[in-house]
């Protein structure tokens, strides 16, 4: 079936608008993903018709509610291939890894424990780590990279040591774009008796994702990269980790009996959903996945592949510029420098003309520090770019670099 693109990119209101009085070319989506009027109308209709608080009213309104979170949470369990039992719907990936690291790794790490993670990952995938480090005396190792950003598996082998407890890594790097052997390396550690956390924000809104078969023990990604609401993310964990772990936070729903002398937990994935959740934002999350199945995640993952081919070969004309990882197998993110110019001025340049990048260091300190900069442009595409926005883009990028030189 030959797809439209053309009528997919008008599915999104925001891509119609101008910005400094010309047409907006949003080449951001790795910050956060725009989202179509389905999603839109969704979380609309929500508040208009159905709002009220979930588990809690047995009125009409009540039952309506619950019934569509709930159903967000099968319809986000059906999308990743997992049981909607072992999905704990939360802020994002910030929030879910955070709770992995309080709930499940703060009471179980040991001073002799290691924590191992790459040189690519997030500061999500960083920071919480180390707060459990520094609490319980653990050590935190670092797994390094090839030169064209790629993962140096046999150097990740030799470091998964049996003091190694927890291994965390990204399914896709939110800089280089690097697509890192999730699967083959969660089986691993599995192999070794290590606990694998991936983190999957980036990995989610551009490729097929079945977390049953990448055989970790927690995947967590976010909903406003997945052209849903901002505030919405999930945590998929074994079954047997989510029983075993204490609540991350205390309040209401996530308790069956509360008494002065003791409170008896909800079940999982309930027990970690401490108060009123951001119903709305589900609704408008499974919204999402709806309108991204409809499509087909396998024709995304090929039109964000072609369209970064094209971005790569075009960008590779310009004099001075370098792109920041090069692995073969990459997702529609490049991050590039150019010669003499800071990339705050690039980008600021760039808005301009209409196109929005990122700069800075992307969340990314260690990472940068390994590339040897201070800081990046990153152009991260999505299925709705085209390609004459891309050629647009490289003339924005000739003008401005004219202007700067």
């Amino acid at each position: 079936m030959t797809i439209d693109w053309t009528k997919i990119r008008a599915d999104f209101p925001l891509l119609a608008r101008q910005v400094h009085g010309k047409p907006l070319i949003y080449l951001d989506s790795a910050n956060t993903a725009q989202k179509p009027a389905a999603v839109i109308a969704a979380v609309d209709a929500f508040y208009r018709q159905h709002n009220a608080n979930v588990s809690r009213a047995v009125h009409q309104l009540g039952s309506e509610a619950t019934e569509a979170y709930e159903g967000a949470r099968r319809t986000l369990a059906a999308f990743l291939h997992v049981r909607a039992d072992e999905l704990v719907l939360c802020s994002g990936t910030t929030f879910a890894l955070n709770l992995v690291a309080y709930s499940w790794a703060l009471p179980r790490l040991q001073p002799s424990d290691v924590i191992l993670v790459t040189r690519m990952e997030h500061h999500a995938n960083i920071v919480p780590w180390q707060l459990v480090a520094q609490r319980t005396g653990a050590t935190l190792r670092v797994a390094e990279l090839r030169p064209d950003g790629s993962l140096d598996l046999e150097a990740l082998w030799a470091a998964m040591t049996p003091d190694v407890k927890l291994l965390a890594v990204a399914h896709v790097s939110n800089v280089l774009g690097t697509v890192n052997p999730v699967a083959a390396i969660c089986r691993e550690a599995a192999r070794r008796g290590i606990v694998s956390v991936v983190d999957g924000s980036q990995a989610v809104p551009h490729m097929s994702v079945d977390i049953a078969a990448i055989g970790c023990d927690f995947y967590a990604a976010t909903g406003h990269k997945l052209c849903g609401p901002t505030g919405t993310g999930l945590l998929w964990a074994k079954r047997e980790h989510l029983q075993a772990m204490p609540p991350f936070l205390g309040g209401g729903e996530m308790i069956k009996e509360v008494r002065f002398d003791g409170t008896v937990f909800n079940d999982p994935p309930h027990k970690f959903e401490a108060g009123t959740p951001n119903i709305a934002g589900f609704v408008g999350l499974g919204a999402a996945v709806d309108y991204l199945s409809a499509i087909g995640m396998d024709a995304i993952q090929q039109r964000e592949a072609e369209l970064l081919a094209h971005a790569t070969e075009a960008l590779a004309q310009i004099d001075g510029l370098r792109i920041h990882g090069t692995a073969p197998d990459k997702a529609a993110v490049i991050s590039f420098s150019i010669d003499g110019i800071h990339s705050h001025d690039l980008a600021t340049l760039l808005d301009l003309e209409g196109v929005a990048v990122r700069s800075g260091q992307h969340c990314a300190h260690p990472l940068l520090q390994w590339l040897g900069v201070g800081t990046t442009c990153r152009a991260s595409l999505a299925f709705y770019n085209t390609h004459d926005e891309i050629d647009a883009f490289v003339a924005a990028l000739h003008k401005v670099k004219r202007l700067l030189a």
